[in-house]
Formats: structure tokens, C-alpha cells, sequence
């Protein structure tokens, strides 16, 4: 219980308001009877059968997680401009170049501007990176006292000393251990990461702000809410990472946690150009089963963060029942890409075992396509990783990211990258 009001602070309630809201339900035995669609029946109840098949299938499932869940993702016409902003040849003790990178994202006459983060380990050869939102600005990820603070939305953090949405100088390197960049660049890997709150704020903001200022829309029920938004934003920098001829742009594995996680794998179900995906504790409506009513209430959700999906997901709230899809069939649109679940034991707002069953009833989809899917069945011992095509871990600790979290990432994209495994 305490890990579930750590994380409720996180989201930036009050305590008077976090009082007020059901904390859900933890009790396996109070979990009303569900059942699950299957991905492998189209809607009229035609069986899936060929590969051809499932792509036709999954035609309909992006569709409905778009109309009924995150909101349909528009299509983009724009440019991007590419700023240099910053170079340092020995980052990180000599280990990397670290450049900052300044998108200015453009459609017609309106513009937004995002600051990228990056580092490469020094190789002859492109790199294989990983990419990701950070929470509160590049400042934030790194010791490092000459980053740039950013200038974009980030939440109020009292920690950090943030009240007004902006970057202060008290939150650099606050969130050094949620990225071992040491340790990542040492493996081989790069890192690139933004703030989530360059594209779009997370708040109550009618949509007035961030991308979808980029586009002229009259909203209705099925307009992108924000998660769809960051997802969009996430294919904006691989733009521009298939323009790097440092980067190796089809070995970019995309991770988030919490938020970012749900946002991870609706851009990884969005964009086939992501190699691998990662979800890091990302709960309800990302990689955890809605229909099996455990942890974070889908009530809750509607009450407190509406904006993240379309206004059509609210008619669900308290009828979970009646939603076309479920969370497996997210996992499954990635399919046959490679895609890596985590949870943590005390973790039980983002419900660690509805995210495991969502891996299990996604596999059947990965194998259809030729692949390993996932090779379990009960949950495994904590810290004990589960390795098929769909990775899953469910590690000791809270709602975090964690060095053991990463090292198990860079096993997983070890092995899916054909390289050697530490």
C-alpha cells in the first residue's frame, strides 16, 4: 500500500485529494469473473489462420485501441529542422560523445521545439540506442552541470523545487539513477531522451498547447488524448534518427515507465520503424489487463487523467466488460518485433500479475508469426527473467526503474540484436 501512495504522489495529487480516491482493488479473490478477446478471431468470429490473416486482424484491433482507447493518431505532413545545440567529444569520464540536438517540429506556420539528449559510445560503426522520454528534462538524467536546462512543461516537483511548470536549476541530476548511462554506453549502447513535456503537457490543458497545436482539428470523441500524442512524438525523433549516421536506426529500442510505458507500447504498435519495445511498470491501459479489475481503478484514471485517451475511453468506466479490446492485443500489435514487460513486487497499483497475463495471452500471435513468444505460463520467482520474443521480470522493489531493471533490458536487446549476452 505504501508503494501505491508513493506513486500517487508522483502523479502530483494532493494529499487531501489522494484521500479521497478508492486505492482499488488487491484482492485476487475480489476480481469479478472477465474474459478476453481473442486476437486471433476477427470480430465477425472468423478463426485467424495464415500470417496474412493476422494482418488483417490486427487492422481491426489498431483500429478499436485507436477509436475506443488512445485516440486516432493523425496522420503527419509536417518537416523537422535539426538545430545543433551542444557537442562533447569525452562524456561520461571519456566512455561517450554526448550532443544536444534541437527538433523544431513543423506544420505550415505553427512549430514546436524539442531538445534531445544524446549520447553514443565512441565506435566506428552505427550504434544501437535506446530511446526515451525522461519526466522532468535532460538536466535531470546526468551530474553533468553544462546540459541545458530545458524550457519545456515539466510537473510540479517540490523535491526539485518546480511549482510553476519549469525546469529549475535545483533538479540537475535528480533522476540520476533511473539512467545508468555509464553502464549503457559501456555495453555498447546509446541513449537518446527528451522531455515528455516538450510535446505535449501533462495537464489539464484542453489541448491548447504541446503537438496538437500542429494541427488543425475539430476534436471529437476519437481524437488522440495525450498518450497518443507522446507516442506520435516518440516516431518524430526517429525522424530524425534515420538521419543519423552515428545511429543504427533499425536496431532503436523504445522504453518508458509508468506513463511512458503505456505510451512505449501504443508507439511501438503505432510505428513498425521501433525494433524492440519496453515496458517499465506501466499499469492499467498499458501493459496490465484492464478487464481484470486489480490495482489503479479505471475510475480512478477517468477522474484524475481523462486527457491521456480519447473521450470514448470513458464509457468503459465501470463497465470494463464491455471494451472490444484488452491489453494483450496491445502487446500483440507489436508482433512479431520483440517486446520486454517489467514489474516490481510492491508495485501493485500497475497490478505486476495482470501485466505477466497479458504476455501469455499475447504469444499466441508472435507464434502464429514464426517467433518464440513467450515461453511461461506462471509467473516466475522474483528477479528471475522470463526470455522468449516477449520478455517479462518481475523484480523486487516499487514503482521505479532500476539498474537491475536495465541490465535486464540490455540482456534482452543482447539477444535480440544477435549479440553476445553479458
Amino acid at each position: 500500500m505504501k508503494s501505491i501512495f508513493l506513486f500517487l504522489f508522483i502523479w502530483g495529487l494532493s494529499i487531501s485529494a489522494i484521500a479521497q480516491q478508492d486505492p482499488g482493488n488487491y484482492d485476487e479473490s475480489r476480481i469479478p469473473p472477465y474474459s478476453l478477446p481473442d486476437p486471433l478471431v476477427f470480430t465477425n468470429g472468423t478463426q485467424v489462420v495464415t500470417k496474412g490473416d493476422w494482418f488483417k486482424r490486427r487492422k481491426e484491433i489498431y483500429r478499436l485501441f485507436s477509436t475506443e482507447v488512445y485516440g486516432i493518431i493523425p496522420r503527419w505532413h509536417g518537416k523537422i529542422e535539426i538545430t545543433p545545440v551542444s557537442r562533447k567529444e569525452n562524456a561520461l569520464d571519456g566512455l561517450a560523445t554526448r550532443e544536444e540536438v534541437a527538433l523544431i517540429i513543423k506544420n505550415g506556420d505553427k512549430q514546436i521545439n524539442a531538445l534531445l539528449i544524446i549520447y553514443l559510445p565512441h565506435s566506428s560503426q552505427r550504434v544501437p540506442v535506446f530511446l526515451g522520454y525522461n519526466f522532468y528534462g535532460n538536466q535531470t538524467i546526468t551530474n553533468e552541470q553544462d546540459i541545458t536546462l530545458t524550457s519545456g512543461w515539466v510537473r510540479n516537483n517540490r523535491d526539485c523545487k518546480i511549482t510553476d511548470h519549469k525546469a529549475t536549476e535545483a533538479s540537475r541530476g535528480a533522476f540520476v539513477p533511473m539512467w545508468p548511462l555509464k553502464e549503457i554506453v559501456s555495453r555498447g549502447y546509446g541513449v537518446v531522451t527528451l522531455n515528455y513535456g516538450d510535446i505535449e503537457p501533462d495537464d489539464r490543458d484542453d489541448f491548447k498547447n504541446g503537438a496538437q497545436l500542429l494541427f488543425d482539428q475539430c476534436r471529437d470523441s476519437t481524437s488522440w488524448g495525450k498518450i497518443s500524442t507522446w507516442a506520435w512524438g516518440l516516431s518524430r525523433v526517429m525522424d530524425y534518427l534515420e538521419t543519423n549516421s552515428k545511429v543504427d536506426a533499425q536496431k532503436v529500442a523504445i522504453l518508458g515507465h509508468s506513463r511512458l510505458g503505456k505510451t512505449a507500447l501504443w508507439a511501438g504498435a503505432s510505428d513498425n520503424r521501433f525494433a524492440l519495445v519496453i515496458s517499465n511498470n506501466s499499469g492499467r491501459v498499458g501493459a496490465a489487463l484492464t478487464k481484470r479489475i486489480f490495482g489503479e481503478p479505471l475510475d480512478f484514471m477517468h477522474e484524475a487523467i481523462p486527457y491521456w485517451f480519447c473521450d470514448n475511453f470513458g464509457k468503459y468506466t465501470g463497465k470494463e466488460n464491455l471494451l472490444p479490446v484488452d491489453q494483450h492485443e496491445l502487446i500483440a500489435l507489436i508482433a512479431p518485433r520483440p517486446v520486454y514487460v517489467a514489474s516490481a513486487e510492491e508495485d501493485l497499483w500497475a497490478d505486476p500479475k495482470g501485466e505477466f497475463l497479458s504476455c501469455v495471452n499475447a504469444s499466441p500471435v508472435f507464434k502464429l508469426l514464426g517467433k518464440e513468444g513467450f515461453p511461461a505460463d506462471t509467473m516466475p520467482p522474483l528477479n528471475h527473467p522470463v526470455i522468449g520474443t516477449i520478455g517479462y521480470h518481475i523484480r523486487t522493489g516499487k514503482h521505479d526503474v532500476t539498474p537491475y531493471d536495465w541490465q535486464c533490458y540490455m540482456n534482452f536487446a543482447d539477444y535480440q540484436f544477435s549479440k553476445k549476452t553479458n
